[in-house]
């Protein structure tokens, strides 16, 4: 009775321990895996971008094969500042038009499309490649700090715009570059943060409202 007790056992063990099987054909599941590992996508949403793309025509599938091929093969990182482009220089750097006196400095090029949507600003960018995060063993020297001191000596520039997350890696990286921009005689300016526009102020945190009262400005008529 207790030998067949611990076979049992013993059997129920393996079988737990037996690694899962694909549930799809080789390729559908190397791809679902493939698309598993992008960010944000889990894996329900993987298998359903798999089949879409197995169900799609064979040249829209190609397109989109073409597309991810092209861009690892042609897009390279502007020399100046590190701005995603297909030349040496991306299309803002190489921009005649832009103020080159006043660098905006974000935190990864997907910033500069945010920032560019507003269509309030003319200088040039300076992408850091990320914001300090000692846990996650990010300093100084994984930033693009130094190239940013170099442009600063060799551009002529007048501002430069801290334009970091307002989140805590964000805000200690802006005061990290304030300290070290500061005194070599260059303005150093912060974006404002605070309410929403069509916010109300009885679901505002007392953080969000409190650097909207610091970015306060004066009414004039």
């Amino acid at each position: 009775m207790t030998t067949s007790t611990s076979t049992k056992s013993t059997t129920k063990s393996t079988t737990s321990r037996r690694p899962d099987r694909p549930v799809f054909a080789g390729p559908i599941q190397e791809l679902v895996d493939e698309l598993g590992r992008l960010p944000g996508v889990g894996p329900r949403s993987a298998q359903r971008i798999a089949f879409y793309v197995l169900e799609a025509d064979r040249e829209s599938a190609l397109r989109l094969a073409q597309a991810i091929v092209e861009v690892k093969d042609r897009i390279r990182l502007c020399e100046r500042c590190f701005n995603v482009a297909e030349t040496e220089l991306c299309t803002i750097c190489s921009d005649s038009r832009r103020d080159r006196s006043i660098i905006c400095v974000v935190e990864d090029p997907r910033d500069i499309v945010a920032v560019e949507r507003t269509r309030e600003f003319h200088g040039t960018y300076h992408v850091l490649g990320g914001a300090l995060s000692p846990i996650d063993g990010v300093g100084p020297e994984q930033l693009r700090v130094r190239p940013l001191l170099v442009r600063l000596g060799i551009e002529g520039v007048a501002e430069v715009i801290l334009c970091t997350n307002p989140n805590l890696e964000g805000e200690a990286t802006a005061m990290y570059l304030a300290r070290l921009l500061l005194p070599l005689g260059v303005k150093v300016t912060r974006i404002a943060s605070g309410l929403p526009v069509g916010g109300d102020l009885e679901y505002a945190d007392e953080l969000t409202l409190g650097r909207a009262l610091e970015g306060r400005r004066e009414v004039t008529s």
